[in-house]
C-alpha cells in the first residue's frame, strides 16, 4: 500500500485503500475538555487531572520529544470510552467521526491470533500512512486487555523518541489505549482508602501508577503482557478509573434523564440505581457495571 494511502484493518491480508484526505491544519486544546470532564464525569479526579495535564500540556508543547501515550485502565462502565470521546471532541470539530481519528477495537479488529503478523504489518501501514497526512492524528486502541500479547509491540517505533522514521515524524500523534486490566489492583486500593475511613478524593496518582503498570506489564490476558512499550517507559500515564459508587451511578441516571430532555424523577432515579448490583458481596460499595446499563434501564422506565 502506497505511504500515504493507509487501508482497513479489518479485512486482514486484504488492505482496502482509503481516499487521501488534506492535511490537518494547526489544532489546540478546546476549553471543553475542562469542562466536559467535570460535568459528565464522576468520581474520577485523578483522570480528570490528569487527562486535562497530558493533553493541554502536549498540544501546547511545540517541541513535544515524542507521541503523547495515554493508558487508561478501569472497570466497565466507569468512563474510559466516554473520556477518550471528550479528548477527541477537545481536538477535532467532528470529534470521533473526525477522518483524523483512528479506533481500533481488538475483538472486531485483530480477532484472530494466527493473522498476528498480518495485523502487524497493517497496523504499522495504517499508522505510517495517516501520520504521514496529518502528524497530528489520534489512534485508540479499546479492549487492549483482549488483545493478542505482542501485537502492540509492532507500534514501538511510533511511540519512541525518533525525530523521523523514513522521513515522518510521529512526535505530534497522540495514542491512547482502553483496557480492564488493572482494574483489581485500582478496586484494591479504593477499598483500602475507603475501609481506612480516607476519602477517595485523597488518592493521588503516585498511590497506584507504578503498580498499575506492573501489574499489566505482568497479566498474561492482556495485550500489554511484557510489552515493550511499558518496559521501555514510552507510556507517558497510567491512568486509573476508579470504580463508581451509588452515588456516581445516581448521578450518571440524573445526567442521562436531562440529556434526553425529561424531568426527573426522583423515585425512578434511586430504582433505577437500587437495581444496579454492587461489590464487594458484604459492602456493596462499588457498582459492577459502572453506568455501563443506565441507558437501558432509562429505557424501560421512560416511554421514549
Amino acid at each position: 500500500v502506497p505511504l500515504g494511502q493507509p487501508f482497513d484493518p479489518v479485512a486482514p491480508g486484504k488492505g482496502r485503500e482509503l481516499r487521501a484526505v488534506p492535511p490537518l491544519t494547526a489544532v489546540s486544546c478546546s476549553p471543553a475538555l475542562q469542562e466536559n470532564l467535570d460535568r459528565k464525569l464522576f468520581g474520577q479526579h485523578l483522570v480528570s487531572k490528569v487527562v486535562v495535564k497530558a493533553v493541554k500540556g502536549f498540544l501546547n508543547n511545540e517541541n513535544a520529544k515524542k507521541p503523547l501515550t495515554l493508558s487508561l485502565h478501569g472497570w466497565t462502565g466507569t468512563g474510559k470510552n466516554f473520556v477518550s470521546k471528550i479528548i477527541a471532541e477537545s481536538i477535532y470539530k467532528k470529534g470521533l467521526k473526525s477522518k483524523y481519528v483512528h479506533q481500533f477495537v481488538a475483538t472486531l479488529h485483530f480477532p484472530h491470533a494466527q493473522d498476528i503478523n498480518i495485523y502487524k504489518d497493517q497496523l504499522q501501514s495504517w499508522i505510517r500512512g495517516n501520520v504521514s497526512i496529518c502528524p497530528r492524528s489520534l489512534f485508540i486502541f479499546d479492549e487492549m486487555d483482549k488483545m493478542h500479547a505482542g501485537l502492540i509491540d509492532s507500534i514501538k517505533p511510533f511511540l519512541d523518541y525518533y525525530e523521523l522514521l523514513d522521513g515522518v515524524s510521529y512526535r505530534k500523534a497522540i495514542f491512547i489505549f482502553l483496557s480492564n486490566a488493572g482494574a483489581e489492583k485500582i478496586t484494591e486500593l479504593a477499598l483500602d482508602f475507603w475501609r481506612n475511613g480516607r476519602a477517595r478524593e485523597d488518592i493521588e496518582l503516585t498511590d497506584i501508577q507504578n503498580a498499575l503498570s506492573v501489574s499489566v506489564f505482568n497479566n498474561k490476558n492482556s495485550g500489554f503482557w511484557h510489552s515493550t512499550l511499558i518496559d521501555k517507559n514510552l507510556i507517558d500515564y497510567f491512568v486509573p478509573f476508579l470504580p463508581l459508587e451509588y452515588k456516581h451511578v445516581k448521578m450518571c441516571v440524573r445526567v442521562e434523564i436531562k440529556s434526553r430532555g425529561y424531568t426527573v424523577d426522583e423515585d425512578i432515579l434511586t430504582r433505577i440505581a437500587d437495581e444496579m448490583t454492587y461489590f464487594p458481596r458484604e459492602e456493596r460499595i462499588y457498582s459492577d457495571k459502572g453506568c455501563k446499563t443506565v441507558d437501558a434501564k432509562l429505557d424501560y422506565y421512560y416511554d421514549f
